[in-house]
């Protein structure tokens, strides 16, 4: 068929990917000069099966209440008039239900595994290189309490294949020596030795240039104004292109991937998405022979800060920011990112080279992401990753050109439109 894939982010530039690999003539619209310049363009660097626990769990609602009033919070909610806001955060606290917690992290885990072992396969195939790290991720407290409470989802997550252990301070700091300037501060981690980290930027622009090779097209610069519904079908996508031209492009099937974007062209056909934007920041340092950088990929659980290094930079990243589509760099929130990763590592890098950068993270109230055929006979949706889109894109993309070339995806998810999973899908790929 001929596809037409809406965004050129980590999410649509795999998507496009796995289906030009399935045999699709492929075009991919995006209005950035080119692939991976919003989103996915400086966020944390994690492959992260291990970070599944979604920000909506039994302990998000006091912890949201305490952090109302502090600027500088992990997760801050800026009310607005904005039914939106008010709709996903009644439907985020439905899923800090135990219930619906334990299975939106079977659903995440799954999804991660299989993504992983997707990703490690392209890499095998293309050769394709973005300052990859197969070192681990560590997970570090500072609060004994919050390591207690990490105990019970851990469990979830190897009862459905995580390879994650709950270590102690020294072992956290045998993993990972910069930490021991922290030592004091530390009660705990887990440590899931499979995960990785990486460029999605780096990943992403390579990947495009790899599918081009290939035939996949790329309009970029190309601004997207919304989707012509007839009857039961999408018929066309109106656009604007890099001469400020409007036009119209035609496929036989379209792929949501715009992100946080992608609610404000579905609610005009009709389809009422559950994602709103969460801001995030990002903080980027140069590191040399001199500094003591971390060199595993790090979360810190207080502040909810990820760290991950990618070559000659440390990678800072974390927080979440409900406030609409505003993205304004909030200086509180950049200077609390770069006190505390100083804080925990005083030698890490030079502090006056300090880049920042923020984006809008796509984010379900459930942190699961919309994947699979709409409503709309010849729309498909692959949309609302929220903060794991880096680590979910090839798992995504792989299932998606599965289910739009009318295969069963090899993943056991819960995806749109009624797809189902193979019986028995192959174990290799699903644990590796």
């Amino acid at each position: 068929m001929k596809m037409l894939v809406l965004g050129a982010g980590v999410i649509g530039t795999t998507a496009a990917w796995y289906l030009s690999q399935s045999g699709h003539e492929v075009t991919v619209v995006d209005r950035q000069t080119r692939a991976g310049n919003e989103t996915s363009f400086a966020n944390g660097g994690q492959i992260s099966v291990s970070h599944a626990e979604p920000w909506a769990n039994p302990h998000a609602p006091m912890k949201l209440v305490k952090w109302l009033a502090r600027d500088d919070a992990p997760l801050l909610l800026r009310p607005r008039l904005d039914p939106a806001q008010w709709r996903w955060c009644v439907q985020f606290l439905i899923e800090c239900l135990p219930s619906r917690t334990r299975h939106n992290i079977a659903q995440l885990v799954r999804l991660g595994l299989y993504s992983r072992a997707s990703l490690q396969a392209l890499r095998a195939e293309t050769g394709i290189a973005y300052d990859h790290l197969q070192r681990g991720i560590l997970h570090f407290y500072t609060d004994a309490h919050e390591f207690d409470a990490a105990q019970a989802p851990a469990q979830v997550m190897r009862d459905h294949g995580c390879e994650i252990e709950m270590i102690d301070a020294d072992r956290c700091v045998q993993i990972e020596p910069a930490l021991a300037t922290a030592r004091d501060r530390l009660v705990g981690g887990s440590f899931t030795p499979t995960d990785e980290s990486g460029d999605a930027h780096r990943f992403t622009v390579e990947l495009a240039r790899l599918g081009g090779e290939r035939g996949v097209q790329f309009l970029t610069g190309t601004r997207i104004l919304g989707l012509t519904r007839v009857g039961d079908r999408i018929e066309s996508v109106r656009v604007v292109d890099a001469n400020g031209s409007p036009g119209t492009l035609r496929a036989d099937a379209y792929v949501m991937a715009l992100g946080s974007y992608s609610p404000l062209m579905l609610n005009k056909v009709g389809i009422d998405a559950p994602i709103y934007p969460t801001k995030g920041y990002s903080v980027t340092i140069p590191v040399g022979a001199q500094h003591t950088a971390p060199q595993v990929s790090l979360t810190d659980d207080e502040y909810k800060i990820v760290f991950s290094r990618l070559g000659d930079r440390l990678r800072c990243a974390g927080t979440a920011e409900l406030n609409g589509y505003d993205t304004e760099l909030n200086e509180v929130r950049c200077r609390a990112i770069v006190d505390r990763l100083f804080t925990l590592f005083p030698n890490a890098g030079d502090r006056s080279q300090v880049r920042y950068w923020t984006g809008l993270r796509p984010s379900t109230p459930s942190n699961v992401p919309l994947i699979g055929r709409s409503r709309i006979g010849n729309l498909y949706l692959n949309t609302g990753h929220g903060t794991l889109g880096w680590t979910h894109a090839c798992g995504s993309g792989r299932a998606l050109a599965d289910i739009v070339s009318g295969r069963a995806p090899e993943v056991d998810f819960a995806f749109l439109g009624g797809a189902r999973p193979k019986r028995n899908p192959a174990p290799a790929l699903v644990n590796a």
